[in-house]
């Protein structure tokens, strides 16, 4: 077996539980392998850390997949991770709908799978997993049908952009026979159509359930203002919660066009409206016309995907936040949320106390939530903790 060796002083994240080996960590890689395939991981003095594939069209050199030198990534392995990942998700989150892997944080990297009733939905993102993926997912499927769960369809979008960075085409298609592509699901008691084909990512973000699930429960008897709201979920769920209007808005016609469809599913009647069009446009033509509300939520796409643009980020997040606290009733509430790794919850959390600042406001925090149980945080891995989500009362300084 091939084996990359580390720089003396190297691999630093690799050991304090980090999964992937960079580029520049390494001195050099001993043996023949091809891109993709599984090699050994040593120090530079050649003592053993680990085993994972290799790309060197990726700055991500080598992603892990065992720490153990007796441990060979062979179908035993695949399987075993592929349960261990079914049996949390059905120790910890509502398996109707979910994230049945999530890469990394299941040692599964660059693999996603989500549930979606009987429908499974994958994008891989990396080589090395991409020649596993049916191995894994013959092993997904045995296993829930072990637990009377039949699947009747999988469907691939692995048409991320950063498919590019390892060296691999785009690509989205049926990996079974055809199947309607809009998908009906049921969430924290909410009706939607998924569209799986050409929604973002794998069609529905399913890391806000139990977030939605909050607003649901606070939103009796208000006034809702839902920004950035996609195909509608945080708007709905205020509607089922009692809310006695909602307005959802987002820039994107096919989503709010989704957004109409789902609301249609749930016979809210008039309480919910949606409106295309610009956030960052809109707040300040609200606040001109003094239009007010008793919550407003902010789930915005991730203002910045990499350490470059941070400052940039934080502009865009105090200036939404800023427009937001000025539009709720004293004594309202805000639900406001960051998606980005490189927005940290220490710098979020700043950035909104500028905001508030900013507003005149002073801020009560009512909960600090992250991603659902589905999308596990490994300590050790960080890109795995990405969603901060916030709910404040928002008060006239006293």
């Amino acid at each position: 077996m091939a084996a990359v060796v580390l720089k003396k002083g190297e691999g630093r994240s690799l050991k304090a539980g980090g999964p992937w080996v960079y580029d520049n960590e390494i001195s050099r890689v001993d043996g023949e392998f091809e891109n993709g395939d599984i090699i050994d991981v040593l120090d530079f003095d050649g003592y053993f850390l680990g085993r994972g594939f290799i790309n060197i069209n990726s700055k991500i050199r080598v992603r892990m997949m065992s720490r153990r030198k007796e441990q060979w990534v062979d179908d035993a392995f695949l399987s075993s991770r592929v349960r261990d990942a079914w049996e949390y998700r059905k120790r910890t989150v509502d398996t109707a709908c979910c994230r049945v892997i999530f890469g990394e944080a299941d040692f599964l990297p660059g693999l996603v799978v989500d549930k979606f009733a009987d429908i499974l939905v994958v994008q891989s993102l990396a080589l090395g997993i991409d020649r596993l993926k049916g191995k894994i997912l013959s092993a997904l499927v045995g296993f829930m049908e072990e637990d009377g769960i039949k699947i009747r369809g999988i469907y691939e979008r692995s048409d991320a952009k950063v498919r590019a960075l390892e060296g691999m085409e785009r690509t989205k298609g049926f990996l079974t026979a055809p199947f309607d592509t809009q998908v009906a699901i049921n969430e924290n008691g909410v009706h939607y159509l998924v569209d799986i084909a050409d929604g973002q990512k794998t069609g529905f973000f399913l890391d806000q359930k139990y977030n939605r699930l909050a607003i649901q429960k606070l939103s009796g008897g208000m006034r809702v203002l839902d920004c950035f709201t996609h195909t509608g979920s945080f708007a709905l769920n205020a509607a089922l919660g009692g809310a006695d209007e909602v307005t959802g808005v987002d820039a994107s016609e096919l989503a709010i066009a989704q957004a109409k469809v789902n609301a249609g599913l749930n016979n809210f009647g008039g309480r919910v409206d949606f409106l295309c069009a610009d956030v960052f446009e809109l707040l300040p033509q609200l606040s001109e016309e003094k239009r007010k509300f008793d919550l407003v939520i902010l789930d915005p796409p991730a203002f910045t995907k990499s350490r470059d643009s941070v400052k940039n980020a934080v502009k865009g997040y105090r200036e939404i936040n800023l427009r937001a606290m000025g539009l709720i009733e004293d004594g309202g509430y805000l639900a406001t949320c960051s998606c980005s790794h490189f927005m940290t919850p220490e710098l979020f959390a700043q950035t909104i106390g500028q905001a508030a600042a900013g507003a005149h406001k002073r801020l009560r925090q009512v909960e600090y939530r992250t991603q659902a149980p589905d999308h596990p945080i490994l300590w050790g891995a960080q890109e795995s903790s990405y969603l901060k989500f916030f709910i404040f009362q928002v008060c006239a300084e006293k």
